[in-house]
């Protein structure tokens, strides 16, 4: 089936569906995801800066509580919540997606996974390496883990702007790479950003991922079985010292990525139930399902389940609300920074300046660079259809970090975790706070050179495909 295959469906949409059906098309195009990020931000950055900043602190401290009374409960701030329960789950879908990569996808053979990955490794070591000069044995050393991700979601909020400008294996590598890094800030964060661990919690949360193993290796599907033993090794995990949001990446690596019947025997037995259905009572407009057709739509949902991998249905299932929910409300209680006229001398702070130089430079630099190398020593091949140029905007376009940025910058020197052993000092929260400067402003930077390099890259082709398809003169 095409892309341009239209899909019957069963009855007309009535309005109620139809409303939510524009809604969803909304919320697929590209980039729509990063505009509300921007937005959430925009929003952070006023309300943190109005006379109402102090309704902002206490937006960000608001108590909740999560539990049955009597059994078990938890009380948090909404700002503890939303880093280490909600971006559980945008951790869990980044796992996901590194699975579903390395096992089916831009990296799931050395062929395809090694340029992405070779320019993931140089986009992480190159900024990494150049916070390190600037705050190696400072206060701010401590950050240098900041500048290694990038935003898969402002970053490819920027090409859908560019449009046919950047071709579709570009928005693939820069897909590829991300996810990549992610990898890598994953791993950073469980080995150099975990404190004093307590283990009989570590082992309750190492307990539910060997239950999740466990019920994967048994052939087990059922998600509602996944989410208990992912909220058990949750919470493990959440009292143990190693963050919390890595139980979201180690629960993914369980979930089943394979489908149970291919799609050939999908075919054979989905005819084979609808002409059972057809068979076993009268067929009509007005004429309910008798309970044998009933027990026929049973088993037809049922292989619709065994066709689709479980890893799919929840990506599907969990996209929209990391998108347009869970990221949103990230940025909008983390880029919440009290800017004033003394704001700009801190762009000249080792850690502002770490940050701001590792992104916009050294990604640009360390992803375009390795690349160079790996296709010029044959490890691997140029994206089809993208020029040098292209490759250039595209590293710099990976300079845009902001939530994996940030969500490192508030280990660094933040809130910690709900977890967390020692009090954050004063120090920790000023330079938390001029970290937060440098991403917003590396971020804005980074994203603006990107678009305009590869806008004048696109320009650029264009122009001389123009002039090789013109007719020669003499």
């Amino acid at each position: 089936m095409t892309t341009d295959t239209v899909i019957p469906r069963p009855a007309p949409a009535v309005p109620v569906e139809r409303l939510a059906q524009t809604f969803q098309r909304f919320t697929e195009i590209s980039g729509i995801s990063g505009i509300l990020l921007l937005f959430a931000t925009i929003v952070a950055l006023i309300w943190a800066n109005s006379p109402l900043a102090h309704l902002y602190d206490q937006f960000l401290h608001l108590p909740i509580t999560v539990g049955i009374d009597g059994l078990f409960t938890m009380k948090q701030g909404l700002l503890i919540w939303v880093d280490d329960g909600l971006m559980t789950i945008f951790f869990f879908l980044v796992g996901l997606e590194i699975k579903r990569e390395l096992l089916i996808g831009e990296l799931s053979t050395p062929r395809q996974a090694a340029l992405p990955i070779l320019a993931a490794i140089g986009g992480m070591a190159v900024p990494a390496l150049i916070y390190t000069l600037f705050n190696a044995g400072g206060a701010g050393a401590a950050g240098w883990g900041i500048p290694m991700a990038t935003d898969i979601a402002f970053s490819l909020g920027v090409l859908s702007l560019l449009g046919r400008r950047v071709p579709v294996s570009l928005k693939i590598f820069l897909t590829a790479f991300a996810i990549a890094d992610d990898l890598g800030a994953v791993l950073v964060i469980a080995i150099f950003y975990t404190e004093t661990l307590a283990w009989n919690s570590l082992l309750i949360g190492l307990a539910g991922i060997a239950g999740l193993a466990l019920f994967n290796r048994a052939g087990g599907r059922a998600l509602t079985i996944y989410t208990g033993f992912a909220i058990v090794s949750w919470l493990g995990f959440f009292h143990s010292g190693v963050h919390a949001t890595i139980a979201g990446v180690l629960a993914a690596m369980t979930i089943p990525v394979h489908q149970r019947i291919n799609s050939n025997k999908f075919l054979d037995f989905s005819n084979k139930l609808l002409h059972i259905f057809q068979k076993e009572g009268v067929v009509g407009e007005d004429v309910y399902p008798n309970s044998q057709q009933r027990a026929v739509l049973r088993e037809l949902e049922r292989a619709c389940e065994l066709v689709e991998t479980p890893l799919h249905r929840l990506e599907h299932m969990l996209q929209p609300w990391v998108s347009f929910a869970i990221m949103p409300l990230f940025a909008l209680v983390n880029a919440g920074v009290h800017i004033d006229p003394e704001s700009l001398s801190e762009l000249l702070h080792p850690v502002s300046l770490g940050i701001i130089l590792g992104l916009v430079v050294g990604k640009l630099v360390g992803i375009s660079l390795t690349t160079f190398l790996a296709v010029r020593l044959k490890l691997a091949t140029l994206p089809s259809d993208a020029t040098w140029p292209q490759i250039i905007g595209i590293s710099a376009l990976g300079g845009m970090g902001f939530t994996m940025s940030l969500f490192v910058a508030g280990l660094a020197f933040g809130q910690g975790h709900a977890g967390a052993v020692h009090p954050v000092s004063a120090e920790m929260e000023a330079l938390h706070s001029i970290a937060k400067i440098g991403i917003l402003t590396a971020s804005t930077i980074a994203g603006l050179l990107g678009a305009l390099l590869l806008h004048r890259a696109g320009r650029d082709v264009s122009q001389a495909d123009a002039g090789t398809d013109a007719p020669a003169t003499g």
